[in-house]
């Protein structure tokens, strides 16, 4: 892995956002055009090098946490930071392609299981037996339809939260969905998702205690053949029936409300100024 490569094309990711239509629509296609973008752009023009050799699987993991426990876990298709305390994954990473989108593995049959690669105590599928929420995936099943063993580790407790059973199979499908969608069309996603707690006090569900999320985040980046373009997400653990561009915030927002660093080889001095301009839709 080459820093500057990775530098290069991280940091055109924090300006370059989804716009949104007065339609409610999250699209791709438009993006917001300014002198500050022009600016910036230029700025980081000494730092373009050559990036045939920068991969999907190099960028797409965030900084190390140092505030929470950590500990990493590699899977067939994501990689998982997991926090023992709270049962429950501090953020998950994988890579979508267009060919991920499609296969021939199911999740018919697949079953919810305890992952025994983490300490007890430990999240089990009974935590959640008339809990009054879902077992949410993180990465979702349907981007794993292209390996079995991918398919299957889908389902590891390590990779689910407590979810509102309204928002798991409702606006957080769709923007499951709308992944599915952008990976086809732009052939490469980086996707980061994971649970946000609030301070204070947390609910708790089952025998182990696994802590119920107050909101969820979702991270979308692309290089789009050099044109990289990036958005973030905020969903509340709770019903809700609106359009995409209701939870839409911008990168640095959503490292602000996480903790999150998601571009940690990013300079203060370009990281600075690109985060001054946050509101760019």
């Amino acid at each position: 892995m080459k820093y500057s490569k990775i530098l290069n094309t991280l940091s055109l990711s924090l300006f370059l956002i989804f716009s949104v239509s007065c339609k409610g629509k999250v699209s791709l296609d438009k993006l917001a055009e300014s002198s500050v973008v022009s600016e910036v752009k230029e700025e980081l023009s000494s730092h373009t090098k050559a990036s045939s050799d920068l991969t999907y699987e190099e960028i797409m993991v965030p900084g190390k946490l140092t505030d929470r426990p950590e500990q990493i876990l590699k899977r067939t298709g994501y990689m998982v930071s997991y926090n023992k305390d709270m049962r429950l994954p501090n953020w998950v990473a994988w890579h979508l392609t267009a060919a991920h989108t499609k296969g021939t593995s199911k999740r018919n049959g697949k079953k919810f299981e305890e992952d025994t690669e983490v300490p007890s105590p430990r999240a089990t599928h009974q935590d959640y037996v008339r809990s009054g929420y879902d077992r949410g995936h993180m990465c979702p099943a349907g981007d794993n339809k292209w390996s079995d063993r991918a398919m299957e580790e889908s389902f590891l407790m390590t990779n689910i939260c407590p979810q509102d059973p309204n928002l798991n199979r409702g606006d957080w499908n769709e923007m499951e969905n709308a992944c599915r969608a952008w990976a086809e069309k732009y052939d490469d996603l980086v996707i980061v998702a994971g649970p946000i707690f609030y301070k204070g006090s947390h609910k708790k569900i089952g025998k182990n205690k696994v802590v119920v999320p107050e909101a969820f985040f979702k991270v979308v980046f692309t290089m789009n053949n050099g044109n990289p373009k990036a958005v973030g997400f905020i969903y509340k653990n709770n019903k809700g029936n609106r359009p995409k561009d209701s939870y839409v915030n911008s990168i640095d927002q959503v490292e602000r409300i996480t903790g999150i660093d998601f571009f940690p080889a990013l300079p203060d001095d370009i990281e600075n100024k690109v985060e001054k301009y946050e509101n760019l839709l």
